[in-house]
């Protein structure tokens, strides 16, 4: 039994996309587990440049089955979009199946979502609006519709969307001033695209340990990282899916004992998109310039557009979520970016009311907590079009070197730019 864990070690926007997609032809199976379509994976490759929301990093190699897990939130409509996309731009059919119990996002999430954010306005939380908190939460109050309702008695598909909205259609005219949902508008709406998804719905948790079985690897990705965590990260500034590599059990449907190797991926630098405390975040011109050389077209929300948070690299939150992850590898991405800089700032520990701490500490802590930084000495030029790691700048491998050091986990893969062919590899 194999299964590898591509996971986030920060706030996610670590370059998972790449990593993912770069593995995949070394594995029959690459597993979506958790989150919706409310973030992105950036993948650049033969084919061209996609954004992909609900479909797994493996879509583009022949011959690897891509999977839709029990423990995502899945929104149809996004995901015939998808897969359509990639189909008009020339990609080869990708073999797809969706878990029978995956739940669905349905149009109201999406509402409650926007309407919420509205409501609390300067204290959002800064959702991508895309349904995922209400989807969760009709999750866990068990009026969730999981996909495999959509194949059943059409009739009891209708109640149960009438019932699920009993409640949220008092929020709607109530609390937000909004019209009412037609749960028969809902029906319909699933109903139109029944035909297209019934192909791709399977059992997908036996499917996959008939293939641990055979002997066949898996590599199951998450979405954001490991900060997002609702239970380990800087609540309530998080997600409402666990992030962690830990949770692939349960959201992919594979044993926990099969996940032997834990790849966190994290940038040379910072970078989140979302409210919350966020220590080294940079403001002004070097914020700007950081963004600005930040990957193949800047650090701006794959999902959003919006501008990306940027800062240095910190040390204290990369440990916590490496540890938090239980990573026993590390895919350090974006280091090209930094070469326009003759010194690196990086953060080595916080400062709390005239206090040091190592710890990666509560977000009512962190807000108040500012960086203790240190510099090392920067290479001061275009790295992109090395690949392998004795041919990196003295700096270059310094600073590398100097990360795997604070954090405790040995740096296996280091990527210098955002094309497959942009990678160096460490044994």
């Amino acid at each position: 039994m194999s299964v590898t864990a591509v996971v986030g070690a920060n706030w996610g926007d670590e370059g998972k996309g790449k990593i993912t997609d770069l593995l995949a032809e070394q594995y029959h199976c690459v597993v979506r587990y958790q989150g919706g379509s409310n973030a992105g994976h950036t993948i650049i490759n033969a084919f061209g440049k996609f954004a992909l929301h609900l479909l797994p990093s493996g879509v583009f190699t022949n011959g690897t089955m891509n999977v839709i897990g029990p423990g995502v939130a899945f929104n149809p409509e996004d995901f015939l979009c998808e897969y359509d996309n990639l189909l008009a731009r020339g990609i080869p059919a990708p073999e797809i199946r969706i878990s029978d119990r995956a739940q669905l996002v349905l149009p109201y999430h999406i509402q409650l979502d926007a309407y919420e954010e509205e409501r609390l306005g300067k204290q959002s939380f800064g959702s991508t609006r895309s349904g995922i908190a209400p989807f969760y939460a009709d999750k866990a109050l068990k009026i969730g519709i999981p996909l495999s309702a959509l194949l059943g008695d059409e009739t009891q598909l209708r109640e149960r969307i009438q019932a699920a909205l009993a409640a949220k259609n008092a929020l709607m005219q109530h609390l937000y001033q909004a019209e009412p949902v037609d749960p028969d508008h809902i029906a319909d709406r699933l109903l139109a695209v029944k035909s297209r998804l019934e192909p791709f719905i399977a059992n997908t948790s036996v499917l996959l340990h008939q293939k641990l079985a055979a002997g066949e690897s898996i590599l199951v990705e998450g979405q954001l990282g490991a900060l997002r965590d609702p239970d380990h990260g800087n609540f309530p500034y998080v997600t409402s899916s666990s992030t962690l590599a830990g949770y692939a059990s349960i959201g992919a449907g594979v044993p926990p004992h099969a996940i032997n190797r834990i790849i966190a991926v994290t940038k040379a630098y910072s970078s989140c998109v979302g409210a919350g405390p966020f220590v080294t975040e940079l403001s002004g011109d070097a914020a700007e310039q950081l963004r600005r050389l930040g990957g193949d077209a800047g650090e701006y929300g794959v999902k959003t557009g919006r501008p990306r948070r940027v800062g240095w690299f910190d040390a204290v939150a990369t440990r916590y979520g490496c540890m938090v992850q239980g990573a026993n590898e590390v895919a350090l991405t974006n280091l090209d970016v930094l070469g326009y800089l003759d010194e690196i700032p990086v953060c080595t520990s916080y400062r709390l009311n005239d206090q040091i701490t190592n710890e990666f500490l509560t977000a009512d802590q962190l807000a108040l907590a500012e960086p203790v930084l240190t510099t090392l000495p920067g290479w001061g030029c275009d790295i992109s079009h090395i690949r392998s790691f004795d041919q990196l700048p003295p700096q270059a491998q310094q600073y590398v070197q100097w990360i795997e050091q604070v954090i405790g986990v040995p740096i296996r893969i280091i990527s210098v730019g955002p094309n497959r062919e942009q990678t160096i590899y460490r044994s």
